[in-house]
């Protein structure tokens, strides 16, 4: 106990709290400004970092990771271009709310079920680390494999326009991940020459072009006179915001488990907490709803948050930003996993603290911009479409600095322009690009640990069980929607 006060009581130095502060407003910035991404923004803070004691560090990095999932809802809710991949689930609802009139509501919603999902994951990784990692652990590549395929079908389940077309766009998207090299034997695999392809197609420009472009085509195309009023209280007000809470909770829970696993991202959470509120009726439906944008956005920052399970209790990095964390401990000293507990008992401690206070701070950070942020979709078309295509197009060279992503940036937007006219969703397309190199990597490694075996790899109990549950909520939403 002495222990825990120590660490709790250290979070609130003046000096850690400015370095949660600071943080969050650096994960928030990046969140928002599609294109770097908390992973490189986290690598180029690593120098920086050197000059500051080893809990600072660890407080400041993490910080910027979990508030970039707080900023990456206010571009999507508000112009569909998510600054995070987990933001264009968010935007499925929040920006045709944004478009109704609604923008205030869903990005105050956003902010408050991602405090909601902060707290409640924080409690998860403080007290539950050590059997929670045990149970991530267990996990092999055949159950991590089978939870991606789910991943892929629930993609397909949630997606307006039919399973056809989601289906292709799945395929499609399929396809784009895994151009590049090969992961069994280094070949050039679907580069056709061109050398910018060999380490595959960059998701920066995939994303930005996808959505951001794709709506700078929208926007000009939108008829003159249509740019909505301006709010007049940077609060939306309790009233306009209620039944938000039951979905948060919801997509706190889902996150803080899907977090757990090695590999499932913050993007795979946030499909599953929607897919979740779908099945429930909550969201998805021909009105846009807050559910559908609570329970994403919680269960996109739960599993930032619980991703620190892997870290802590065993040493292992749950996704590449957790990865470059374990490295900037190591340069501080800091061994990551059990051991920590014995060089630096008050660490993890004071590491809990600072994650309540982060996610306070990044609440009262974002709440009062609401009604700032809510005037940026009354621009005229003709203003607002440049600067989307500006901000998309410096994130782009931002992340990679290479010309052929500026290419890849515009055809990626005509494509996806293209797509929505045709009535073709665009989730599926990333969901495929996300999972497609995972998920051959896990299912390669599965079939070399069953010999070869397919029988013994799908029939064993992790996988059957996901396989259960998959199809249970499967029919589970399509009885739902034939309801609808």
């Amino acid at each position: 106990m002495d222990t825990i006060l120590a660490g709790l009581g250290a979070s609130l130095a003046l000096h850690n709290l400015a370095y949660a502060g600071f943080g969050a407003l650096i994960g928030t910035l990046v969140g928002v400004l599609p294109g770097l991404g908390p992973v490189a923004t986290i690598a180029l803070l690593l120098p920086v970092s050197f000059h500051m004691s080893p809990e600072g560090a660890l407080i400041l990095l993490a910080g910027v990771y979990y508030g970039a999932q707080y900023g990456s809802s206010t571009t999507a809710i508000l112009i569909n271009v998510p600054g995070e991949a987990s933001g264009a689930v968010t935007a499925l609802d929040g920006h045709r709310l944004a478009c109704a009139g609604r923008a205030q509501e869903a990005l105050a919603v956003a902010a408050l079920a991602s405090l909601v999902a902060g707290v409640i994951s924080a409690l998860v990784l403080a007290f539950a680390t050590p059997p929670l990692a045990a149970l991530a652990l267990s996990m092999g590549p055949a159950e991590t494999a089978a939870l991606l395929i789910a991943g892929a079908v629930l993609a397909i389940a949630i997606s307006d326009g039919g399973a056809g077309k989601a289906l292709v766009m799945l395929g499609i998207g399929g396809i784009l991940g895994l151009v590049g090299s090969a992961g069994g034997d280094g070949q050039p695999r679907f580069s056709f020459g061109f050398a910018e392809l060999r380490d595959g197609i960059d998701f920066t420009p995939l994303v930005v072009g996808l959505f951001g472009f794709s709506e700078v085509l929208a926007l000009m195309s939108r008829k003159p006179g249509s740019a909505l009023s301006a709010p007049r209280h940077w609060w939306p007000g309790r009233d306009a915001i209620r039944g938000w809470l039951a979905p948060a909770l919801r997509g706190s829970g889902v996150g803080s488990v899907i977090g757990l696993v090695p590999g499932a991202t913050t993007l795979f959470a946030a499909f599953s907490s929607y897919a979740l509120e779908r099945k429930l009726g909550t969201a998805g439906g021909p009105t846009p709803s807050l559910a559908g944008v609570a329970g994403p956005e919680a269960a996109n920052n739960a599993s930032a948050q619980t991703s620190f399970v892997m870290l802590f209790g065993l040493g292992l990095p749950a996704n590449a930003a957790t990865a470059v964390l374990i490295g900037a401990m190591m340069l501080h000293g800091l061994p990551p996993g059990p051991a920590l507990f014995t060089a630096q008992p008050t660490l993890f401690w004071t590491f809990i603290g600072s994650l309540l206070v982060a996610n306070v701070m990044l609440v009262l950070l974002n709440l009062p911009l609401v009604g700032l942020w809510a005037r940026l979709i009354t621009m005229p078309p003709a203003i607002l479409a440049p600067a989307i295509l500006v901000a998309a197009s410096l994130g782009v060279l931002a992340s990679g600095g290479k010309p052929f992503d500026v290419v890849s940036l515009a055809a990626f937007g005509l494509f996806g322009y293209a797509a929505r006219q045709a009535g073709f969703p665009l989730m599926p397309l990333l969901m495929g690009f996300v999972i497609a190199a995972p998920f051959e990597d896990h299912l390669r490694r599965a079939i070399s640990h069953a010999r070869g075996d397919w029988a013994a790899m799908l029939t064993q109990p992790g996988v059957v069980l996901v396989t259960i549950l998959m199809v249970i909520l499967v029919l589970g939403m399509r009885r739902v929607t034939a309801k609808a």
